[in-house]
């Protein structure tokens, strides 16, 4: 049994189906259920519910997950432990919304880690910091992956999805989506962005009434024009943040909720490049940040 498995089955447990794994590992959903089918055939018994519509992990897969996370953490420690100095520098693009709930993080844990590692972060656009990824102005880049999988040029390394949301005014009442959008101005997440576009998608399919005269690309801006009572906008979640400086109400939109994936990115030809892949290990997410539950409806 190849580990890779055991990585696709926590994807399929995060996640919770395998259209959801397989969006994840960049795999097809057929991919997924054919390395599922092998791992029952491995321990001799089944590890999902298949009763219903949608297949359900048991509490063996569970159990069996809980087990190789445990040793690939033990195994990336002794990596760590083992390995020469990771000493240099790195220069890494990241958007503006993860300058803020993920940068932090990812820049503690590379000074405790490898403190001989110098990360010099730079903010952009998407579709900018890709053209300083290729052109070598950049060593790599946390991203948004385009829908289309993105340059084959570029190694595409899946980090976490980041939900959409719809937020609402803290006055407003409600959680229906066509009535908020008839009684509220869309306020629209740039629509020149991967996340805006399915954003946009959404609202045609959900709301197609809805009327829109503003078109921004930054989050902190539509929160603070939401919580002044100017509209609705669905957008990736803002995070704690934003809502402490500007209330909103937060209405998830549904089961299935979209999402836009956020990857790192490094050029194909640096895929072993030490202290590339030493930047991608601090910008993993946590085990509790990957299960950290959707975020309820406010103020209903």
């Amino acid at each position: 049994m190849k580990l890779s498995a055991f990585r696709t089955l926590n994807a399929v447990l995060r996640g919770g189906s395998f259209a959801a794994a397989a969006a994840d590992m960049n795999l097809s959903p057929s991919a997924i259920s054919l390395q599922m089918k092998q791992m029952e055939e491995y321990f001799g018994q089944p590890l999902f519910d298949r009763s219903a519509l949608q297949v359900r992990p048991n509490a063996f897969a569970a159990e069996i997950d809980a087990v190789l996370q445990d040793a690939f953490t033990r195994l990336e420690t002794l990596r760590r432990r083992s390995s020469p100095g990771i000493e240099g520098r790195v220069r890494l693009g990241t958007i503006e919304p993860l300058q803020v709930s993920l940068l932090p993080r990812l820049l503690r844990q590379a000074r405790q880690r490898y403190p001989q590692l110098d990360v010099r972060p730079v903010r952009g656009r998407g579709a900018d910091l890709v053209d300083q990824l290729k052109s070598g102005e950049l060593d790599a880049a946390i991203i948004v992956r385009p829908e289309s999988g993105g340059s084959s040029r570029l190694s595409w390394t899946p980090l976490f999805r980041e939900k959409l949301v719809l937020i609402a005014p803290p006055a407003s009442t409600g959680t229906d989506i066509a009535e908020l959008f008839r009684e509220h101005e869309w306020l629209r997440f740039d629509k020149s962005t991967i996340g805006g576009r399915i954003a946009a998608r959404y609202v045609a399919e959900h709301a197609p009434h809805a009327r829109s005269r503003v078109d921004m690309p930054s989050l902190a801006a539509l929160t603070a024009l939401v919580s002044g009572g100017l509209g609705v906008s669905i957008l990736p979640e803002p995070g704690e943040h934003l809502y402490v400086a500007h209330p909103v109400r937060v209405i998830p939109l549904g089961r299935n909720p979209p999402y836009r994936q956020i990857a790192y990115a490094c050029r194909a030809t640096d895929q072993d490049n030490r202290l590339v892949q030493a930047v991608l290990d601090c910008a993993r997410p946590e085990p509790a940040e990957a299960a950290a539950p959707t975020r309820p409806a406010q103020g209903t």
